[in-house]
């Protein structure tokens, strides 16, 4: 796969960028999800500034980063915990 130049619109502006090809969906379905954001905080705050816009979509984007990783890491504590108590139970039945 190449790079690839493209332009991606957040907001009122366009972001000219070099990717590689193969991440040219997930780019502009980031840029997609972004100017959503944008709009839903317009429409439910009544803010029109754009940096403002912007931090708050900002700020929601690595509060939602951060549930995830909380999620993520109790998950990797319970896989633990189930692996070591399997571990367990086949250490015992074959020391018998």
């Amino acid at each position: 796969m190449g790079e690839l130049s493209i332009k991606i619109r957040i907001g009122d502006r366009e972001y000219p960028m070099r990717i590689d090809s193969g991440e040219e969906e997930k780019i502009r379905i980031a840029g997609k999800l972004i100017n959503e954001k944008l709009r839903q905080f317009k429409d439910q705050f009544g803010i029109d500034d754009k940096q403002d816009l912007l931090a708050m979509t900002t700020f929601d984007a690595v509060v939602t980063l951060l549930k995830g990783n909380e999620s993520t890491e109790t998950y990797h504590q319970t896989i633990q915990q189930r692996l070591a108590s399997i571990d367990q139970i086949l250490s015992t039945a074959l020391s018998e």
